[in-house]
């Protein structure tokens, strides 16, 4: 099946190609949204193009050296942060986007989630029945399955150990993988193609039944007129110089725009288009992570084995916390690169015990509180910690070390800029209360970026309607994160394909 991917083309391909084109649909992004909303359109017998700013990279490339990935598959080369430098916002770039470098956790969007979304958004059309059929065609199409027990390596037992000693719910983690190669590289890519990303799925199967993908084209503009939108122009790039080496402009009666949190509302405010309500880029939300660090006498390696295994969601509800705990394992440079940045004896001292650290990591609920803008050239993410959403990450810190110490650790390293490890459960409470949300206190990273598009029934404060189509203009849809009206707290890649699905549906319908 993969063999046909080979038919993407790419910028040495369309550098001479027409400058004009006409399709029934075109996608912006190929990643979780727009690979699955192109294979339902294609699969409906509708002529489908899917452009892509990143290159194609096929998974006989991906050498599983952490550095050499963030390059070659992530956007910015692993740069992209928010305004203050404080916070490493990661998403893929390529052929696929985000769905080939994530790690395969799959989540349904929280109940309680959706009841905000139907109270506070007026989308009483996303219910549980709704959705439903969505998520269980996703799950079997993509292998999603709980792990089981030989998936769930020491580094998560550890954190699960310790949940069960607090009677605290812990669960195995849902991943979208088959035969899982237990090699712990999912950041990286999938060597093996095991990882069901929309590299090896859902955009092999949609050029099967005839879409086309164009790679290392960048969408620069919306074009609409009347009230209509009627295509994309875009821009082929040398992914090398950056050099623009062909302007097509693609004629539509669908456009689909599924570029991320980020990307999607930068090309509609270069559009000048659909922001009546003047919420285009606002109300950004990432669940900003952390890694905590845990020393135990016994060997962990937490990069042996399936990268992430459980989950306590004990604190999941707003209610209760509003945040999770991943049992995420990392390299032995990451672990690093999070927790020890001193130099000479000091950190060899640190990595000399690389194997007897356990991690997990921190998601939590944030407010939408960011937001995303051009300033000339520059692209602008402003978006620092709220002092509420610094206090669950706090209370996260805390539920993190107590778990470790009823584990059995011989101390957690907190995941802060300056050092500072707890040594004894009773000083939990008085080093995290200590810390202050200040710029550079913690080591954040975001693989979630979410809102900036919101998603509602009323367009004064909404970009799109309930089906995903902008209000200001027919036939302009959005399929991504951003869609979001507010963070989801889980790992979002399972909800952006179910929704995805959900307004393709609704797109067929309008396509006639």
């Amino acid at each position: 099946m993969n063999n046909i991917m080979s038919s993407v083309k790419t910028f040495e391909e369309l550098k001479n190609h027409a400058t004009e084109i006409v399709v029934d649909a075109v996608v912006v992004g190929s990643g979780a949204g727009g690979a699955v909303l192109a294979y339902k359109l294609a699969a409906a017998g509708k002529k489908v193009l899917i452009l892509e700013a990143g290159s194609y990279k096929p998974s006989s490339t991906f050498n599983e050296v952490f550095p050499d990935m963030i390059e070659m598959l992530y956007q910015d080369k692993g740069n992209q942060a928010n305004s203050r430098g404080d916070l490493v916002i990661l998403q893929g770039q390529c052929v696929g986007g985000s769905t080939v470098v994530n790690g395969c956790v799959t989540f349904r969007v929280p109940d309680h989630i959706l009841a905000d979304w139907q109270k506070d958004f007026g989308l009483g059309n996303l219910t549980e029945a709704s959705l439903k059929p969505h998520f269980e065609e996703i799950e079997r199409n993509l292998s999603v399955h709980e792990n089981a027990p030989y998936e769930i390596n020491i580094n998560s037992r550890l954190l699960q150990k310790g949940a069960d000693k607090l009677g605290w719910s812990v669960k195995p983690l849902k991943r979208n993988v088959k035969q899982c190669g237990l090699t712990g590289h999912c950041l990286s890519g999938c060597k093996t193609d095991r990882k069901q990303s929309m590299l090896v799925t859902y955009l092999p199967w949609a050029l099967e039944h005839g879409a086309e993908i164009y790679a290392n084209c960048r969408a620069e503009r919306i074009i609409a007129s009347n009230g209509v939108a009627q295509g994309i122009v875009a821009q082929v790039v040398d992914p090398a110089s950056g050099a623009v080496l062909n302007s097509l402009e693609i004629k539509a009666n669908q456009v689909i725009v599924a570029a991320g949190a980020i990307q999607t509302p930068l090309l509609f405010q270069r559009s000048e288009l659909g922001n009546s309500s003047g919420q285009v880029g606002k109300n950004f939300a990432c669940h900003p992570s952390t890694m905590v660090l845990a020393e135990f006498e016994q060997t962990v390696h937490a990069w042996r084995g399936a990268m992430l295994g459980v989950y306590i969601d004990e604190f999941e509800n707003p209610e209760k916390g509003g945040f999770v705990l991943e049992g995420g394992g990392a390299g032995p440079m990451e672990l690093g690169l999070t927790t020890e940045r001193g130099t000479g004896s000091e950190y060899l001292s640190f990595m000399e015990r690389a194997k007897h650290y356990a991690s997990c990591v921190t998601l939590i609920h944030d407010h939408n509180v960011g937001k995303v803008y051009q300033d000339g050239a520059k692209k602008v993410i402003e978006y620092d910690l709220s002092d509420a959403d610094f206090e669950t990450m706090q209370k996260s810190f805390k539920a993190a070390a107590k778990a470790y110490f009823a584990a059995g650790a011989i101390r957690v390293f907190l995941p802060t800029v300056k050092k500072i490890t707890i040594e004894r459960v009773e000083d939990i409470d008085a080093v995290v209360d200590a810390l202050k949300n200040e710029a550079f206190t913690l080591r954040m990273v975001s693989y979630h970026p979410q809102g900036t598009m919101r998603m509602g029934a009323d367009k004064s404060n909404s970009v799109v309607d309930p089906y995903g189509q902008c209000h200001d203009l027919k036939n302009l849809y959005v399929a991504d994160a951003s869609l979001f009206p507010t963070s989801i707290l889980v790992n979002p890649q399972l909800s952006v394909y179910a929704l995805s699905s959900y307004i393709a549906d609704h797109v067929l319908k309008g396509a006639g």
